[in-house]
């Protein structure tokens, strides 16, 4: 439904289309033939939702706020609009995209030079982990689009001789919320009053907070609201599933389920930059092809380890929640939430790594007696209760402990191994903790572990147990 964001102004007399027309082609939005040309070419065969609602407003010359779930093709919905104005009046500097992550940055990239190759676009990715240098020449260039980490992107504007966004026509904020969730606030604030106010502005996001209605009456003008998707929800072609098992057999539980989707792309959702790591080697260990990605790894780690997923040549990776929010991964099968998140909406994230596109897909959380109110109040914001996986018996999950427990401690000593290697080298690294090193602390935390799970059993709720 498309309608203004203050209620107080009225809309133009030009209409978006109704929602008969959702049928519509690109074309049929007013999109010119040459880039009709290029979604044919990347496979995009009709308009989604939040296409045919932003996409008639943004050619009539309006700033929008986009608020649709993740993997409804919120990217092409502003990447057409830009290129089309800037197919009409091409000039360089022409619109920035702002992004949260370095990975979603590539990505929007990406998706920039595929549906700009007829025109002849040209995009630089500004971000950190990357030489200074390099991108400063790059912006000398004069690119068209630029996208950008708020952070890089604030270090150019300030130390960068010639650098400045004066002439710039498109702002984009993707991602709206987890931009300033990472606390990116104060340089967006900054980069706003460096550009100019005459400007079109998209603000584009999965969830409506109260920081992202703040920013939005700070850089918008008159904006058109256009939300497909009214509350937190996950797609209608995800499968929901949950485990629940004592904390203690958790990587046995993990194994199982790799082993019983064997042949699927998975992505395993982990919390911290260690498990990430230790399970990764661990999946190796027992001859899986998994791959980390967390925000430990250099820049160029980081895009080999999802280039290599992406292509197939690895079929698991393990990841924090750097990997959650908009990329853009074709044909992951399984998304697994090793470790619940706190935040429910980072858990609607997640899961919207599968059945992308209208696709299916399937997720799977690990729940110990210490994440049941965590998972409780997922069910509760996405307003449905999650199946039990079907496993044949717990028998043959335990089955596994002595295989996954050889491979936990090949991890653990490849893991001391690294970080002994790290402290004679010329850059001192963070130690990385690891309780596991430590045989007894670990034996005693298993046996709590035994009697909070007892405990529980007994007074917890029917459903659980």
């Amino acid at each position: 439904m498309s309608n203004d964001s203050d209620s107080s102004q009225a809309q133009n007399d030009n209409k978006a289309p109704s929602k008969e027309d959702k049928e519509a082609s690109f074309a049929s939005l007013g999109i010119i033939e040459p880039l009709c040309k290029a979604c044919e070419q990347v496979k995009y065969i009709k308009p989604t939702d939040i296409q045919v609602e932003a996409i008639p407003w943004a050619l009539q010359g309006r700033d929008i706020i986009g608020l649709a779930q993740t993997g409804s093709g919120k990217t092409a919905a502003f990447a057409l609009p830009i290129l089309q104005a800037l197919w009409e009046a091409p000039q360089g500097l022409f619109a920035c995209v702002l992004a949260p992550t370095r990975e979603l940055a590539f990505q929007i990239s990406e998706t920039f030079n595929a549906l700009g190759s007829t025109i002849g676009v040209r995009c630089a990715v500004i971000v950190g982990g990357m030489d200074m240098m390099a991108q400063s020449i790059a912006l000398s260039k004069k690119p068209h689009i630029i996208i950008a980490t708020p952070g890089r992107l604030q270090d150019h504007l300030e130390n960068t001789k010639g650098f400045g966004l004066r002439t710039l026509k498109y702002l984009v904020m993707d991602e709206a919320d987890k931009l300033l969730d990472m606390d990116f606030g104060p340089m967006i604030d900054k980069i706003l009053k460096v550009i100019p106010k005459e400007r079109r502005t998209y603000l584009f996001s999965a969830t409506m907070t109260t920081k992202v209605a703040k920013l939005q009456r700070a850089s918008l003008n008159n904006p058109v609201k256009v939300e497909v998707s009214s509350k937190y929800s996950t797609v209608s072609t995800l499968l929901q599933y949950y485990l629940f098992f004592p904390f203690k057999h958790k990587d046995c539980y993990l194994i199982y389920l790799c082993n019983e989707l064997a042949g699927n792309s998975i992505i395993i959702f982990t919390r911290t930059c260690n498990d990430t790591q230790r399970l990764a080697l661990m999946l190796r260990n027992l001859g899986f092809t998994a791959i980390p990605l967390h925000g430990q790894l250099s820049q160029s780690k980081r895009l080999g380890s999802l280039n290599k997923f992406k292509a197939g040549s690895r079929n698991i990776l393990v990841a924090t929640d750097v990997a959650s929010r908009g990329l853009d991964i074709p044909l992951v099968d399984v998304v697994i939430n090793f470790d619940i998140p706190a935040n429910s909406k980072d858990y609607i994230h997640r899961v919207g790594r599968t059945a992308r596109a209208g696709r299916a897909g399937k997720s799977i959380t690990l729940v110990t007696q210490y994440d049941v109110e965590l998972f409780q109040r997922i069910e509760q914001v996405i307003g449905k209760q999650m199946e039990v996986f079907p496993i044949e018996s717990k028998d043959d999950v335990l089955l596994l402990q002595e295989r996954v427990s050889e491979a936990q401690r090949i991890a653990i000593l490849e893991m001391k191994e690294e970080n002994l290697r790290n402290k004679k080298g010329k850059h001192k690294r963070v130690k990385t903790i690891n309780i596991y090193t430590n045989g007894s602390i670990y034996e005693a935390l298993k046996t709590i572990d035994h009697i909070l799970y007892t405990l529980q059993e007994k007074f917890a709720n029917d459903r659980f147990y």
